[in-house]
């Protein structure tokens, strides 16, 4: 690591792709930029797309205050079966048939998850419980309690097709849309869980001007420098 002599710092936009943790794109970030000190806003789940907030040098400072800020996500929520994490990744736990998923069915079931609202929160979770993180439990297959909280929920827009429901919704920080996609199956009479999910923006940060995988690893350690954005009251590289 090029640590000697000052050091960048901001924060860097980035898309995360499907597949990688957000821990992987800390290290992405961190090899590119020769810096160990690299944080991010809020994690991404692996199956997300969108908008990851990594946070360089000092920047990470401001860690704590940009992790309540409202996210807009749009994604697929998919009808008849429930995963043991809520979302595409997981085993099927169980089934129900699929929904008519008409207009007026579909209205009262989103007007009842909109606004404040209390949400379980998702057995595989990064929450913390006996100080270590949810989904550690559930995987040795231990009792889960019903975690709950509340968080603020406007949906922008949906449209029903084919068993699934396409979406765009702007929430609170710390909202689980894995857990709207379950609860949503449970109110239509059915099961369901979250198939797809992109991260469209984090408070006034849009992914329109992040940076993908692939112009990351193109990029030479000062290109990435100089896309360092000063943190909200802070100073920048």
């Amino acid at each position: 690591m090029n640590e000697p002599g000052p050091q960048p710092s901001g924060l860097f936009l980035f898309d995360k792709p499907k597949g990688i943790t957000s821990h992987d794109a800390v290290y992405l970030l961190r090899r590119k930029l020769g810096l160990q000190r690299i944080g991010h806003t809020g994690t991404l789940d692996p199956m997300a797309t969108g908008l990851l907030i990594l946070l360089a040098g000092s920047a990470t400072k401001a860690q704590e205050a940009m992790q309540g800020s409202s996210k807009v996500y749009s994604g697929i929520i998919t009808f008849g079966a429930e995963t043991d994490t809520w979302d595409a990744e997981g085993k099927i736990v169980s089934e129900a048939p699929i929904p008519s998923l008409d207009a007026g069915s579909v209205s009262r079931a989103v007007a009842a998850l909109n606004g404040k609202i209390v949400q379980q929160v998702p057995p595989y979770s990064a929450v913390r419980m006996q100080g270590k993180p949810m989904y550690k439990h559930a995987r040795r297959g231990a009792a889960m309690p019903e975690v709950r909280r509340e968080v603020e929920v406007k949906w922008l827009s949906w449209e029903a097709a084919a068993g699934a429901l396409r979406f765009e919704l702007e929430c609170s920080g710390g909202t689980y849309v894995r857990s709207l996609a379950r609860e949503l199956g449970l109110l239509l009479g059915s099961r369901a869980h979250l198939s797809a999910l992109r991260r469209v923006s984090i408070g006034s940060y849009s992914v329109s001007g992040a940076v993908t995988e692939e112009a990351l690893a193109a990029m030479t350690r000062e290109q990435a420098v100089a896309r360092l954005l000063p943190p909200p009251g802070g100073r920048g590289a």
